[in-house]
């Protein structure tokens, strides 16, 4: 799995791929939070939202990196499609947890902050929320389930803003609209916490459709 994973961000290293979802989060970052001077809760909410898109965008682009012949000699290298399905979530694990990083520091450094642990741990909780959310998205929007991908990008779309402004939808709008009204960042670190659950068990169930699609196809 680790030597999989490893093959996985290089190839998307080499084909620069990843550089259009960076960039677009490293902007969104900056303008959200440039000279910020308000609660690092309401900061850290804005930086998981611009996350969540760019988490998208991320998955698609990894699974996208192979042609289909290409990808079965993956699956015969591997053992079985199983395991670079898994490989797949792991190395966007990855990256999103590199996103992450920055998605911590960056607010510190341009805005003026004094953070406590608990606002780091928070920082990180919402974050993953986000990116856990966006690679489910990511997945079921993928080459994997839709030949054709202006089909994809559409429900690509449409599941974001769902997931966005729709109430009951998913963990993100809950979790971004209690993290706007939280006192600080010890009394919203349970809900969080919570909502990062609800987004792992997202991203596991759509993981396991994506692997019921692509074994019916096969």
């Amino acid at each position: 799995m680790i030597a999989l994973v490893r093959y996985m961000s290089t190839v998307l290293l080499l084909s620069q791929r990843y550089l259009a979802p960076l960039l677009l989060f490293l902007g969104l970052v900056a303008v959200l939070t440039s000279s910020d001077t308000g609660p690092l809760t309401a900061t850290y909410a804005s930086v998981a939202g611009a996350l969540l898109p760019c988490s998208v965008w991320l998955t698609t682009a990894l699974v996208g990196l192979e042609d289909q012949p290409h990808r079965s000699i993956v699956v015969v290298s591997a053992g079985s499609r199983l395991r670079v399905l898994l490989a797949t979530v792991g190395t966007a694990t990855l990256w999103c947890l590199l996103l992450t990083a920055a998605g911590l520091v960056l607010p510190l450094m341009l805005g003026a902050h004094s953070p406590a642990p608990a606002d780091l741990v928070l920082g990180t909780a919402a974050q993953l929320t986000c990116a856990f959310t966006g690679m489910a998205v990511g997945l079921v929007c993928s080459r994997l389930v839709f030949r054709r991908q202006g089909y994809a990008l559409v429900l690509a779309l449409l599941l974001l803003l769902a997931v966005l402004l729709g109430d009951g939808v998913s963990p993100v709008r809950t979790m971004l609209t209690h993290l706007q009204d939280a006192p600080d960042s010890s009394a919203a670190l349970v809900p969080t916490s919570l909502m990062l659950a609800a987004a792992t068990g997202l991203l596991a169930t759509a993981a396991a459709v994506t692997q019921a699609i692509t074994r019916r196809k096969a």
